[in-house]
């Protein structure tokens, strides 16, 4: 053994020197999200856009993460994660880290897109800088159609603090008695039932004698300028914005449950007004006695108070991609429909879906290729082939009109045997599943709720079709939700087949879903908690012995989150083995690339912009006879411990080349790859001055919008 070999085999990777963070790589990720609206190489309204996602994204992050931490605290759990932080280390870096940037976010938003969006005529004004006929006819609108809505609510010894639902805008408010010249307290609800920002039009949509693109104010300024609507009488001394963010995340006891629907609906309302406070804003400028009692009410530390200059709640500018400027935001994509399934759309050809399918498998790339076309089609023409007989699929977030709903509807209403599997635990789109769930029930679905203790995050559906003799099975296995809206927001891969192994291994994998089964082995498929591990481990040796042997050995994998440790380490023992690696990791990644000795030959890209990376790819060389597969699962404990998941071989060589080709445009990015270094920073690729810009998402939707004009053989 050499010096060098010894030395690498005497190395400890349980080390916390080898490991990043969850929540730091989470946070780096968002910030990569903020940087979009930081570039002013983005459009405006996509930088209002980014903005708005960067303070989504922190909404979820402190409803569930922060809050967690917190609660670990309570509870005096002290363990430390694979990087050697305890929770009250991991607290303070998330607090250090957040204030700063949050900062900045606010600056950016009030000194440099504000005064942007006047140059393009949209004016958000103060209610200062109003005309008086503008202020007129605001006061009118508060008269009829936010005034009806609100309810002052006064603290005092015979009204107790209010019960502030989660993620509320307020408006604290000080009055005083001029009988008594006694100080009080109330606090008025900003109601999210309304529009945030309030436009003004026709004559009214001038600003300083020039016609305005859009003009108006935000809601709560107008609640604000007319407070003496709800307190007659009283003397408005200040009033002053505050937002609160409650621990959202709910354990549910499913052995205890007797009814899982029931017993999760009763959670999702006590979520919305009892979790514990984990972060209140504040309006810069609130004076100190106001903010002390707050914190004394709310029972929230100093350090989750987070005091901005400007308008809370950023998440709200959305809504600017709603106006009419089509140059100040993204072109529209339409999505094209995948080449196979072109003669579906054609009356007069002969054919239909399942015989596309029965000629070969049939891959889809959402958004670039049409959800509604492919996917969705398939479903809906199971549900009314007089031939099928049986429809099995998941059903892990859905859109609120869902037209797959719809379909398994009707296919019970055409008196076919459908079963849904609805997961009730779909992070904050569990009410809109219960409301499904019903609704499928009451049509006759049969609706399960999957193994108790697993979460079903699979995205699979299974078609039994009688073809004269023959019982023939249609499979769909994704990577992302059966829900057409995020669809056009997401990328996603899709695979349709009618290969026997695949439809008899869902067959097996609806039967653990909705009965008992003690299934442990599949023909094709990798099926978390019980098989995908250890099939992607063995996946993943099996290069390594390539490379011990000197054959030529590599791995690319494309996920959103890299947690899991034992995954971590298996990669840096490939990695030492000469193994060359390349991670496309969207989100989190807690595995250090670039240690010499250690992971030397792995690098980690990310790929942030137009649409959220959210498809799984993985490829393994195999000494030339490379496998590719796709599915629901990222390398996290969760996924490949504590959930129901599923990854599918690619094995058709034309849709084969299409994965390459999609990974190796993301390999070759150079405006939203974001390159991981080893001390835990990213840096955004740049193109060189005489290099052409290749931007992921551009560039497929070019290659997507070629393939239906073209053979798809013509163009790989």
């Amino acid at each position: 053994m050499t010096d060098a070999s010894s030395k690498l085999t005497q190395l400890d990777l349980t080390s916390s020197e080898y490991y990043f963070n969850r929540e730091l790589s989470w946070l780096e990720f968002n910030d990569r999200v903020l940087h979009h609206a930081f570039d002013p190489r983005t459009l405006l309204l996509e930088r209002l856009k980014f903005t708005a996602i960067f303070s989504a994204n922190l909404d979820e992050f402190f409803m569930v993460r922060l809050s967690g931490l917190l609660e670990q605290v309570k509870a005096q759990v002290h363990r430390k994660t694979a990087d050697g932080l305890s929770p009250e280390e991991q607290i303070a870096a998330i607090r250090a880290h957040l204030q700063p940037k949050l900062q900045a976010q606010h600056r950016l938003f009030e000194t440099e897109l504000r005064p942007q969006l006047v140059e393009q005529g949209v004016h958000l004004l103060n209610y200062s800088d109003l005309t008086a006929e503008q202020r007129r006819y605001f006061q009118g609108y508060f008269e009829t159609q936010i005034f009806p809505v609100l309810t002052p609510l006064s603290v005092d010894p015979s009204h107790p603090f209010p019960r502030l639902s989660n993620l509320s805008l307020n408006l604290g408010v000080v009055v005083t008695d001029p009988e008594t010249d006694i100080q009080k307290f109330a606090r008025v609800k900003v109601p999210s039932s309304l529009p945030r920002f309030i436009g003004l039009s026709g004559e009214l949509q001038t600003y300083q004698g020039e016609t305005c693109a859009w003009i108006g104010v935000t809601l709560e300024d107008i609640i604000a300028h007319n407070l003496d609507y709800l307190f007659p009488g009283m003397t408005i001394q200040g009033h002053y914005l505050f937002r609160i963010t409650r621990d959202a995340d709910f354990p549910v006891r499913e052995d205890e449950a007797d009814d899982l629907l029931l017993a999760i609906e009763e959670e999702i309302s006590k979520r919305r007004l009892e979790g514990s406070v984990c972060r209140l804003e504040i309006q810069a400028g609130m004076p100190k006695n106001l903010r002390q009692g707050l914190v004394q009410e709310l029972q929230v530390a100093d350090e989750d108070i987070y005091e901005l200059e400007g308008m809370l709640n950023l998440k709200d500018l959305f809504f600017f991609q709603s106006l009419p400027l089509p140059d100040l935001k993204d072109k529209p994509w339409k999505s094209r429909i995948p080449p196979r399934l072109k003669p579906l759309q054609d009356p007069e050809a002969s054919g239909d879906m399942f015989s596309i399918i029965r000629d070969g498998d049939v891959m889809m790339h959402h958004p670039y290729e049409s959800f509604s076309s492919s996917v969705q089609a398939f479903i809906t023409a199971a549900a009314a082939d007089p031939q099928v007989l049986t429809i099995k699929m998941t059903l892990y977030r859905t859109s609120g009109d869902s037209p797959i709903v719809k379909a398994l509807i009707n296919a019970a209403e055409n008196g076919k045997q459908v079963v849904a599997l609805v997961e009730l635990k779909a992070r904050f789109d569990e009410r809109n599943n219960i409301i499904w769930a019903r609704r499928l029930e009451d049509a006759g679905v049969h609706v399960v709720y999957g193994v108790a203790g697993l979460k079903t995050h699979t995205k699979t559906t299974l078609v039994v079709r009688q073809e004269g003799d023959v019982i023939r099975r249609y499979v769909h296995i994704g990577t992302g939700n059966y829900n057409p809206k995020t669809s056009k927001l997401y990328t996603d891969i899709g695979l349709l087949s009618c290969q026997e192994a695949l439809g008899a291994d869902l067959t097996d994998l609806f039967n653990f879903l909705t009965g008992y089964s003690r299934q442990t082995a599949y023909r094709k498929l990798f099926v978390a908690p019980l098989t995908l591990r250890k099939g992607m481990t063995a996946l993943i040796h099996r290069e390594i012995d390539h490379a011990r042997q000197g054959q030529p050995a590599r791995i690319i994998a494309k996920m959103n989150s890299l947690v899991d440790p034992e995954m971590i380490r298996l990669l840096y023992e490939a990695s030492q083995a000469g193994v060359e690696i390349q991670l496309i990791i969207r989100g989190i990644c807690c595995l250090k690339p670039g240690i010499p000795g250690v992971s030397d030959r792995i690098q980690v890209v990310s790929i942030i912009g137009r649409f959220l990376e959210h498809a799984r790819i993985f490829a393994f060389y195999n000494d030339g006879d490379e496998e590719y597969y796709i599915g629901s699962a990222d390398w996290m404990n969760r996924n490949l411990d504590r959930r129901v998941e599923a990854v599918t071989p690619v094995e058709d060589p034309t849709l084969v080349e299409e994965l390459r080709v999609i990974l190796d445009i993301m390999l070759t990015d150079n405006r939203q790859a974001w390159d991981l270094h080893a001390d835990g920073t990213y840096v955004q690729r740049r193109p060189e001055p005489d290099e052409p810009e290749r931007n992921t998402h551009d560039l497929l939707m070019e290659l997507a919008h070629k393939r239906d004009l073209s053979p798809i053989d013509s163009l790989i």
